[in-house]
């Protein structure tokens, strides 16, 4: 079994087509379908159900395929490692945020980076925390930025910051008026939430639940400058991150701080215990510390 015939395996994993995953292994076809034939002999095992026009992958196979991408990452790890042994901070990082965060923490982030690290090269990737979370244990993310708790004990979690959330309500609503409000005063009003998959939407929904509001269930967003327009338009009312309300707002918009319990997220810069780039990510999570909380100091003054 060599490493080349995982890959092709990956790679048929990922394109569900012979033509498509040559293509990007950068062999023929008659070539990969012979290695992956001679895997499959060597496993004693199905790895695919082969159809004229699709690939699907046995029991066994998908079994494979995740086993593969553990061991091509910790592979790479190594390769890694010896890179990051002769200069810690040239190479890449590969660095995954979430979408409720990435737009109001990268721009501030990213410019700092280049300074401190002028060699890194940066491949940032936008994702929903689950695919994140994945893509990190298997290997195709260096470190990503997450909300926290992380439950996965193969993680390292550095933790960055705290950020607040601030209820925005239209300029016509009753709550208008108000310079803050409790988090009991939200009981009986219905908030605007994201869709399904976004973290925020699971930190909303315990809000909810403390206070006794409740979900507008007619209308779910897709991000949150969906949920910023709508309350401009006199829709509802919703949370936002405290970074998310340094971005312009629609006049119509008010934004009330919580004057009592709070609520708000943690966030942590997190990796694999196993990486060969631990002590240079605790390095950038010193930055990345730093530079959200100079932008938190921001969103806080008056």
């Amino acid at each position: 079994m060599t490493l080349r015939e995982l890959e092709y395996l990956i790679a048929l994993a990922d394109h569900r087509h012979f033509g498509r995953a040559a293509e990007v292994c950068h062999v023929s076809q008659p070539t990969l379908s012979t290695q992956i034939r001679k895997l499959e002999d060597r496993l004693g095992a199905p790895l695919l159900e082969r159809t004229p026009r699709s690939v699907m992958l046995t029991p066994f196979g998908c079994d494979a395929v995740a086993r593969a991408r553990r061991i091509l990452g910790e592979v790479e790890e190594l390769r890694r490692a010896a890179r990051r042994c002769r200069d810690p901070e040239t190479g890449s990082l590969r660095l995954g945020i979430f979408p409720t965060l990435g737009p109001y923490l990268l721009p501030h982030v990213v410019p700092r980076m280049r300074e401190r690290f002028p060699e890194l090269e940066m491949l940032l990737l936008e994702e929903k925390s689950e695919s994140l979370k994945t893509r990190l244990r298997e290997g195709r993310l260096d470190a990503a930025v997450l909300a926290l708790p992380v439950d996965d004990d193969r993680l390292q979690a550095e933790f960055l910051f705290e950020e607040q959330f601030l209820l925005a309500v239209p300029a016509g609503h009753e709550l208008a008026r108000r310079d803050d409000i409790t988090l009991a005063e939200l009981d009986g009003h219905d908030l605007m939430l994201l869709e399904d998959g976004h973290c925020l939407r699971d930190q909303a929904l315990d809000v909810c639940r403390l206070s006794g509001a409740s979900e507008r269930s007619s209308f779910r967003a897709t991000s949150l400058e969906t949920l910023r327009q709508m309350v401009g338009a006199d829709v509802g009312i919703t949370l936002l991150p405290e970074l998310a309300t340094r971005q312009p707002s629609p006049a119509q918009v008010r934004l009330l701080r919580f004057r009592d319990a709070t609520p708000s997220r943690r966030i942590a810069l997190c990796w694999r215990k196993s990486s060969a780039m631990s002590d240079f990510l605790t390095e950038v999570a010193a930055l990345l510390r730093k530079v959200s909380q100079e932008q938190l100091s921001e969103a806080r003054r008056p």
